[in-house]
């Protein structure tokens, strides 16, 4: 049985409960944090997201992939340069949304979130140890920061400088809106903190 059948049988028969619907979608975002591809089974659609923020120049967008959750502080966690235009523009406005899709659920996330930026602290030396010796290191190992030209003569980074270019972003969920696209009818809610779940015409 493969990821999507899997997805499927989680929601037959299609919950209504409100308060179950968004205890379901916290545990498939734990789901697309912890079950990574594997031999046979892909990963979960919502790993690989898209976050909007506000630029100098208007709206940007750009895929991110999620690394960690704390389900309890309504909090993801994604990584970056920290020389990357995003890191500075949520500095200047930490005001986010986090866009999911998963073609098997049929669910479409939209996660209005503030986003946080750290590059020094425990956290962040911790997470960079658990990376570093990984192939997801070499994301920070570019002398340049990320969309600089291109230069043939450009060279790695050294290990011990790798660090000053590695941040650590955490996003607190502040609103859901779900979306369901489903053959039997389309059903949309919002889930806000401080607020009673309400359901919205799709």
């Amino acid at each position: 049985m493969n990821d999507a059948s899997l997805l499927e049988d989680a929601i037959a028969p299609r919950p209504t409960d409100l308060s179950l619907i968004e205890a379901m979608i916290w545990t498939e975002l734990d789901r697309a944090v912890h079950h990574r591809a594997a031999a046979g089974r892909p990963a979960h659609p919502w790993r690989r997201a898209a976050l909007a923020n506000v630029g100098e120049d208007g709206p940007e967008v750009r895929s991110i992939v999620l690394r960690d959750l704390q389900v309890d502080r309504r909090e993801l966690v994604f990584y970056a340069d920290a020389r990357s235009p995003k890191v500075a523009q949520l500095r200047a406005d930490p005001r986010g949304q986090i866009l999911c899709w998963s073609e098997p659920l049929g669910w479409q996330l939209r996660l209005r979130c503030r986003v946080d930026v750290a590059t020094d602290g425990l956290d962040v030396t911790a997470r960079w140890a658990l990376i570093r010796h990984r192939p997801a290191a070499h994301d920070y190992l570019s002398p340049l920061a990320p969309g600089s030209p291109l230069e043939a003569s450009a060279a790695p980074l050294a290990p011990e400088r790798v660090r000053e270019s590695f941040a650590v972003l955490t996003a607190t969920v502040e609103a859901i809106d779900w979306l369901e696209l489903h053959a039997q009818g389309h059903r949309r809610a919002r889930f806000a903190r401080g607020e009673l779940p309400q359901w919205l015409v799709p």
